[in-house]
């Protein structure tokens, strides 16, 4: 029998853990200047070289490391403190932020820089982003872990709605340059908040040792569970094509509205505005359902195909704003579903894959629709960003259904203090 809605006033209650709540706040801040560095690149080179396609490769370079060293980032995941290796990740994209900076705000900054940097970036999120996913595992414990995910998904949203808007700022005022200085700052002050964490009050994961075969172990593990599969599945198709968003809203800021760097801002900035609101919608669900997962995936992926064929400014920022809502069913559905349903001993591994599927299905897509926008327009690209996932969608569900495996749901196991081991959760139709 399923629980109702969750109350309202349930919404942040994994924010009652102090040390959640301090590492909530800096990732606020950080995540708010990863949005800035991000758009403020995407912009940089598209003034460097006019070109749509130029901005895929950057989305490429910056996550071409994690489609080829992904897996291996979640062993490293798994065998070493999750805390420390923050520390090690967040130190590094502050140095290169801030060399990024110091080449843009001197006026030498050339294109294969801005690429070199962000494959180094690409580099360090290998392990920075799993470590990330798993480490509130070790926060919050079981109790709060299904919350604690949406509301580090409403903090990452809330960065996509204020970095942005500052980053498009900037652009105009002052150029790029002092938005990588920000996300520089942004990474040290990570830095210093995971040094005031209270170590004794972690829920501690066991590490694993190292030995042979925890590679093939991990995807072992993911191919045999269908809660787990199969949102990654349905993840690699919209990684690929819906997630490549600032190809396509490059495009239209510049070539079909021709509102600039801060329409290009602005532009994204809605997409957030409806991700905040359908990650705090999201927190009220009581279950996660893999038939939610899926739908939820195909009904955003339509809603995005819808976007290319608007017709004036206004209804085109209107649906992004759906569509930001809609993403975030899918992502709030998801990754809870995946963390949840692996056993904390090689959570790490699983992790890495979501991440790799996350990050790597945008190198590929990034050139892929930038090809398409050049060669056949913004809209069409925005057409194809949507139909190919909403296709995969139908496709998933079907099989799901022969097999009988659409109703699996997830349900927390409350149980577990700060300091035991504790594990996955439970399937129940």
């Amino acid at each position: 029998m399923n629980e109702g809605p969750r109350p309202w006033r349930q919404t942040l209650d994994s924010l009652s853990v102090p040390n959640f709540r301090l590492f909530t706040a800096s990732n606020a801040v950080a995540m708010t200047g990863t949005w800035m560095q991000r758009i403020a690149q995407d912009w940089l080179v598209l003034q460097l070289t006019g070109s749509v396609a130029a901005v895929g490769v950057t989305v490429t370079m910056q996550f071409a490391p994690m489609l080829a060293f992904g897996l291996f980032g979640g062993v490293i995941v798994d065998r070493y403190s999750k805390r420390m290796l923050l520390m090690l990740t967040q130190s590094a994209a502050a140095l290169l932020s801030a060399v990024l900076a110091v080449l843009t705000l001197t006026n030498t900054v050339q294109v294969w820089q801005v690429w070199a940097i962000a494959f180094l970036v690409g580099l360090v999120t290998v392990i920075d982003n799993p470590t990330r996913q798993v480490f509130v595992n070790e926060i919050v414990g079981p109790r709060y872990l299904r919350n604690a995910i949406t509301v580090n998904s409403t903090v990452f949203q809330l960065g996509a709605l204020i970095g942005p808007a500052i980053s498009g700022v900037l652009i105009v005022a002052v150029g790029s340059g002092w938005s990588f200085g920000i996300n520089a700052a942004a990474c040290l002050l990570t830095v210093l908040a995971l040094t005031r964490l209270d170590a004794s009050a972690l829920y501690r994961t066991p590490t694993a040792p190292r030995q042979k075969g925890q590679l093939v172990e991990g995807l072992r593990y993911v191919v045999s569970k269908p809660t787990i599969l199969w949102p990654i599945v349905m993840l690699a198709f919209l990684s690929v094509f819906s997630l490549n968003m600032p190809v396509l809203l490059a495009a239209y800021a510049d070539h079909v509205y021709k509102v600039g760097a801060g329409g290009y801002g602005l532009f994204n900035t809605l997409i957030a505005v409806g991700a905040v609101a359908g990650a705090l919608a999201s927190t009220r669900r009581a279950n996660i359902r893999l038939r939610t997962v899926i739908v939820s995936g195909g009904v955003w992926a339509l809603i995005q195909a819808s976007s290319g064929l608007m017709p004036t400014e206004i209804t085109f920022g209107a649906a992004l704003i759906v569509t930001g809502v809609a993403n975030q069913f899918f992502f709030t559905a998801g990754n809870p579903l995946v963390q949840m349903s692996s056993n904390v001993r090689v959570r790490g591994r699983v992790m890495s894959v979501w991440v790799l599927v996350l990050l790597g299905g945008q190198a590929i897509g990034g050139p892929l629709m930038g090809w398409i926008v050049e060669s056949f327009g913004p809209d069409t690209g925005m057409l194809v960003s949507g139909l190919v996932p909403a296709l995969a969608a139908v496709v998933i569900a079907l099989i799901l259904a022969h097999r009988n495996e659409l109703h699996l749901t997830v349900r927390l196991r409350r149980r577990g203090r700060p300091g035991e081991h504790w594990g996955g959760s439970t399937l129940s139709p």
